[in-house]
């Protein structure tokens, strides 16, 4: 693969990673404000009607009772003067005023027609106010706005002068008018409130919900056009309500993306990067195995001990150049595991990278010969090596006071095998162990790349094992365990 082709191949891996605009979609119709305004006008109608039926028909009764107030008030007229000795026109006088065309009152059992002007053909309805209920008055009400009819009524209520009650006959268009002009009142009285609440409504709607909701709006469309942007972050303004809870959690989640984004924007850049190494690199290290080639031919044993190492090592790192691309698609070969002492790969890492008994740091290996562990030789080098780097790296840079120890033990459970690697150096700061385990997130050295115990903890992952920091006074402690398969040995 040239590396034209590899650099093809990382930069689509980085557009495809790069987030996609989102298309902005605006509101249509009629805005939150103006529907909600418009569905509180109708609430307020709404409640008006129900206070307008029970109004008319309590206006009605009282009506109704002013006439027969006022046919009372003649009654003690016409009882207090002899028989026949009002004058006609008087009478007439008083009829019009009441407002009604007969005036009759019973009184001991026995009726009396006090005045009349004009007897009507027909009564249409008889209204008992003594007993008028309140369902009664409002289906009475409604049909007397609705009928188109002049109808006649006659009326009864309470007598003076202990009668048992007095009754008055009277046209219903009067009533209609005067309903209809209350009924008018009423109206405009409830669109003025209804106008009135749905601005008080809508201004306080604006500004205590639209608005704060109008700005997480703007605020989610403009981010969602550039994440990368921290100044699109919103600031939260600090309210105690709902909406100023949205905010903060609107910032923290911009804020977690802002540097997801940021963080797979650097993986990508690496991910390029290694791609433009590894052809060189690769093309370097086959020239380099072709001279350690002929080490092994020469006839100084350990000359020929060295060149066989060299070319050991040499072919793990073409092999890991080759699967450079499947280790940026974050895809690690599958292990192929296998029974393998734990000792001969202990001393292989050490050897090399330069540590034993007598180096700085020492290298102290307190594992049986016997020891076995079910694992991918390759992958546990990898792994050996990555720890054992980290440990040795730490204690070099601690203070020449400290006697630089590295220490390996082993030990076995009842479903796995674990070995520990421990050094006596500074140690693992708190503030770097959430993210131990994640690329380029634990790094606790200047010049660290932050993959090493990443790569760890994938290839144990891969054999069905773990890796995990054990606590201790000083220095840092790994524990890997290795489990074992389920038939047992062969």
């Amino acid at each position: 693969m040239t590396l034209s082709h590899l650099r093809a191949s990382a930069d689509s891996k980085t557009i495809a990673a790069l987030p996609k605009p989102v298309p902005a979609v605006r509101a249509r119709g009629l805005g939150l404000g103006l529907r909600v305004s418009l569905l509180i006008v109708v609430f307020v109608i709404l409640a008006e009607v129900m206070i307008y039926i029970p109004a008319i028909s309590s206006f009605r009764l009282s009506w109704l009772k002013d006439r027969l107030a006022a046919a009372n008030t003649a009654a003690l007229v016409f009882a207090a003067s002899p028989q026949d000795m009002i004058p006609e026109s008087l009478a007439m006088e008083i009829l019009d005023s009441v407002g009604s065309k007969t005036i009759v009152m019973k009184i001991h059992g026995t009726r009396r027609l006090l005045a009349v002007s004009d007897m009507p053909v027909k009564v249409d309805e008889n209204v008992d106010l003594r007993d008028a209920t309140p369902l009664n008055a409002i289906g009475a009400a409604c049909m007397t706005l609705l009928t188109g009819e002049n109808r006649v009524l006659n009326v009864k209520g309470p007598a003076p002068m202990g009668g048992d009650f007095i009754e008055i006959v009277l046209d219903e268009a009067p009533l209609q008018r005067a309903m209809l002009a209350a009924s008018g009142t009423i109206l405009a009285i409830s669109a003025l409130i209804s106008g009135l609440v749905a601005i008080l409504a809508a201004l306080a709607l604006h500004f205590m919900v639209l608005r704060p909701v109008r700005r997480l709006t703007n605020n989610v469309m403009s981010f969602a056009e550039n994440p990368e942007d921290i100044r699109r972050i919103i600031v939260p303004s600090g309210a105690g309500h709902e909406i100023g809870g949205a905010e903060i959690a609107l910032a923290e989640m911009q804020s977690a993306l802002h540097h997801e984004l940021k963080h797979k924007k650097h993986l990508a850049a690496l991910g390029l990067a290694v791609a433009k190494i590894n052809h060189d690199l690769r093309n370097m290290l086959a020239s380099a195995q072709l001279f350690s080639d002929r080490l092994a031919l020469l006839t100084d044993p350990q000359a020929r001990k060295i060149g066989t190492k060299l070319i050991a090592t040499l072919d793990r790192a073409i092999n890991f150049c080759q699967s450079t691309l499947a280790y940026g698609r974050s895809i690690e070969a599958t292990p192929a595991p296998r029974w393998l002492h734990v000792n001969g790969p202990l001393q292989e890492a050490g050897e090399a990278l330069g540590l034993s008994p007598d180096s700085r740091p020492r290298l102290l290996i307190f594992v049986a010969q016997e020891c076995e562990i079910f694992a991918d030789p390759e992958h546990l080098s990898r792994i050996l090596l990555n720890l054992l780097r980290n440990a040795a790296q730490a204690l070099r840079e601690c203070d020449e006071g400290v006697s630089g120890e590295i220490k390996i033990e082993s030990g076995r459970g009842a479903q796995s095998v674990w070995l520990e690697i421990a050094d006596n150096g500074p140690g693992i700061p708190p503030k770097k162990r959430g993210g131990l385990f994640q690329a380029f997130q634990s790094s606790a050295r200047a010049g660290g790349s932050g993959l090493g115990l990443s790569i760890a903890a994938e290839l144990m992952q891969a054999h069905g094992g773990s890796i995990e920091l054990i606590e201790r006074e000083r220095g840092a402690c790994f524990r890997l365990n290795f489990p074992l398969p389920l038939g047992g040995k062969n």
